[in-house]
């Protein structure tokens, strides 16, 4: 008697685990890159354990790939750095914006001119980054560096470049209107800071011109109009020359030519 055959199904793949998922993987290896501050230099394996939240093994093996890929290294020591690999992707990332050839002959006058340290920031998220930066020779000035990474809240840069891309924010309107911001000892309290907007061809926002330096050099409404005289010029020539508008900032520049910065002013520029 012929036997009935039965249809067989294959089981239904497992879904993948997360705790070994490539995206997991790569969550796992950001955490350990992130795990590296401005000021560190270098880190332990229980320190990289520490801050990622991950085990000492978990977090080794991760080490031994980021090291094979160059964004790791391994030093004499034992201990862990940074490899030279983020500093190649930081070069493509400052080449993508194009703005490279323009903006630093404009930081370099900036810095020799003023005597303070110039620099161009963008906005990353809640953050503002610095794309580039010049600083003077003298020895008290503010010291920072490529890539450095500050709260978008706080300091000149980071209002200008909310109040240009927050467009609709009321609290902004000053900065738009007047196309500058001035804070004193708001992420630093020793330090002050002047900036203004860059535009492109379309009229988008390139980044946030800006000067900063000791807060006692900033001390004078004098020195803070000689920085936004300078710093709206510098802006002017680096939009003509990105193939945007210039005349936008004329209202601005004969305003400060005319009436100067007055310490009244709001330095906040509106928070």
């Amino acid at each position: 008697m012929p036997t009935e055959k039965r249809e067989t199904t294959s089981p239904e793949p497992a879904a993948p685990n997360d705790e070994s998922s490539g995206v997991a993987v790569l969550d796992r290896a950001f955490a350990i890159l992130n795990a590296f501050g401005p000021t560190d230099d270098r880190l332990s394996l229980a320190e990289l354990s520490r801050r990622t939240d991950l085990y000492k093994s978990t977090v080794l093996r991760l080490l031994g790939a980021l090291e094979h890929g160059g964004f790791i290294r391994r030093l004499s020591d034992g201990q862990y750095a940074i490899g030279p690999q983020p500093l190649r992707l930081a070069a493509l990332y400052q080449r993508s914006f194009q703005v490279g050839p323009v903006i630093e002959p404009v930081l370099q006058q900036l810095s020799r001119d003023l005597g303070e340290t110039a620099s161009l920031y963008v906005r990353q998220g809640e953050h503002r980054l610095v794309l580039f930066r010049v600083e003077p020779t003298r020895a008290v000035r503010v010291s920072i560096r490529v890539g450095e990474e500050f709260p978008i809240g706080k300091g000149a840069s980071g209002k200008v470049l909310l109040a240009f891309t927050e467009t609709q924010d009321a609290r902004w309107d000053e900065v738009r209107e007047r196309l500058w911001a001035v804070s004193h000892g708001e992420r630093d309290p020793e330090t002050a800071s002047v900036s203004v907007p860059v535009f492109g061809a379309s009229g988008e926002l390139v980044g946030a011109l800006t000067l900063s330096g000791p807060k006692a050099r900033f001390d004078m409404a004098s020195t803070i109009t000689a920085a936004l005289s300078a710093l709206l010029e510098a802006a002017k020539r680096a939009t003509v020359a990105l193939g945007g508008v210039g005349t936008r900032y004329d209202a601005s520049i004969a305003n400060i030519a005319r009436e100067g910065f007055s310490p009244g002013e709001n330095l906040a520029g509106g928070a």
